[in-house]
């Protein structure tokens, strides 16, 4: 069983899942519409009412996940916590208050995720579609085949940000409604053109504001009661008419929720317009889907961070056998060392993996570059605090270790920095084959037990070792070689 929060720019959201037969059944939902956009100032500052809203409603969430017996759980925030600037303060009381880490997510990964819940909803392997999901603080655009995708790219236009710059006061007028739509075909008219080359068989929409809109003009007969370009525009002449969203008084959606839905009406046309989408089909699958499928994919060992890191291999021309071959020696050698726990080794082992990256740039300084990719890469399934670890450990893998002292606080980074470090040397040294005489100890100091013939058959390891010693004594751990 698996549960997904989703720590939306509109809502906070739970889902618990658990899957059977090849479906994931939803068997608990939670939603408080707190509106944490609405709490960002005019310089994204999160004003404390809005942080304090947030902290109560985390509360509850982890009096429910409580309830249950959970395999994982994956706690996600989106747009909101992405630019707000003092997000740093409520992140540690969030993670504590629900009990579980928070993950700020990428915009191309939170459309990563929406896409895969489309998916896993529709399960038509051939079907090439198009899912826009228009969300409190950025909307996801996702094209794709079945359940691989093509293109994805978040736009920073939600309906909090529509809602607060053009409706402000709640008076619905020609002028306004027009300038919020040309507002949002401004941010869509770039990609348009490379949407359209990917092509689509249905367009979806997987967002509460969607369905909330889908929900109008379905149960009140707007337009031909789909959603479609000529229905959009009908709602709109209805909401021109009336005036003021105080005045919109239709089965379909609360009253509270109809400034959202006045706003997340104009990114809607624009995106549809820009894109030439005709009709779409909202849907009720999305990012806690997603989470709770991706959970599901690691629970069964099928990771799909690992594909990604084989993307970016390709996208640097990484020499995939020396990437294989560090991998396994850093691992080998992280195992020798004997970590307190099992939290690092896949981190270590992907890092070996886009060691080499930055060769793409220079070899000259070539593990700061590759650390640069790396943090600032687009690795689908990765959070923003997983890269940063990769980062640190490219980062790491040679030279002074100064730059990455903060790291090395914690006994495991420290072992498996080490383990990488020592596996770059071997393989560049060409004694990768000659490991069975290495012995390893970090307990307050590194010990190194090597071979007489080792260093004799591979001269070029003496200065190396020579070199570590100093530069672990730079950071207070003693480095010894015997």
């Amino acid at each position: 069983m698996f549960a997904a929060v989703d720590l939306g720019s509109n809502s906070f959201r739970l889902h618990i899942g658990e899957p059977a037969g090849g479906r994931m059944h939803i068997v608990r939902t939670a939603r408080d519409p707190i509106r944490l956009a609405a709490g960002l100032d005019s310089e994204n500052m999160l004003s404390e009412t809005a942080m304090r809203t947030a902290l109560r409603c985390l509360e509850d969430f982890r009096r429910i996940l409580d309830e249950y017996q959970l395999d994982a759980v994956r706690v996600v925030a989106t747009n909101t916590m992405r630019v707000a600037k003092n997000a740093d303060v409520l992140l540690p009381l969030a993670e504590q208050a629900i009990g579980y880490p928070i993950e700020i997510i990428s915009g191309e990964e939170e459309g990563r995720l929406i896409y895969m819940g489309v998916a896993r909803a529709i399960e038509r392997l051939d079907e090439r579609r198009l899912v826009i999901d228009i969300g409190g603080g950025s909307t996801e655009v996702i094209a794709g085949t079945g359940a691989d995708i093509g293109l994805v790219e978040s736009f920073g236009i939600g309906t909090q940000p529509q809602t607060r710059a053009y409706f402000a006061d709640g008076r619905i007028t020609q002028r306004n409604f027009d300038a919020a739509v040309t507002a949002a075909r401004a941010r869509f008219e770039d990609a348009a053109a490379a949407y359209q080359a990917q092509g689509w068989d249905a367009a979806y929409g997987s967002s509460g504001t969607m369905r909330a809109i889908s929900e109008v003009i379905s149960r009140n007969a707007i337009g031909d009661g789909t959603v479609s370009q000529a229905s959009l525009h009908a709602l709109r002449d209805i909401l021109l008419e009336l005036g003021h969203v105080d005045a919109f008084n239709m089965p379909g959606v609360k009253r509270e929720r109809v400034p959202v839905m006045v706003g997340g009406l104009t990114v809607l046309i624009g995106a549809m317009q820009e894109l030439k989408v005709t009709r779409l089909q909202a849907i009720n699958a999305g990012l806690r889907l997603g989470v709770l499928s991706d959970l599901e994919l690691r629970a069964n060992r099928r990771d799909r961070r690992d594909a990604a890191i084989r993307s970016c291999m390709g996208r640097f021309r990484v020499d995939t056998q020396r990437a294989l071959r560090t991998a396994g020696i850093a691992t080998l050698l992280y195992e020798r060392l004997q970590p307190q726990l099992d939290n690092h080794r896949h981190y270590l082992a992907w890092s070996a993996m886009l060691h080499e990256t930055g060769l793409a740039i220079s070899m000259t300084g070539a593990h700061k570059h590759g650390a640069y990719i790396v943090e600032h890469a687009d690795l689908g399934g990765f959070t923003t605090r997983e890269q940063r670890m990769l980062a640190t450990f490219v980062l790491g893998q040679k030279g002074n270790l100064r730059k990455v002292r903060e790291a090395l606080v914690e006994p495991d980074v420290a072992r498996a920095l080490l383990a990488l470090r020592l596996a770059v040397v071997l393989m560049h040294a060409r004694a990768d084959n000659d490991l069975d005489g290495l012995r390893l100890r970090m307990k307050g100091r590194i010990e190194i037990d090597l071979p007489r013939e080792l260093l004799a058959k591979h001269p070029t390891l003496a200065p190396w070792f020579e070199k570590e010693e100093g530069f672990w004594g730079d950071v207070g751990i003693g480095f010894q070689v015997r």
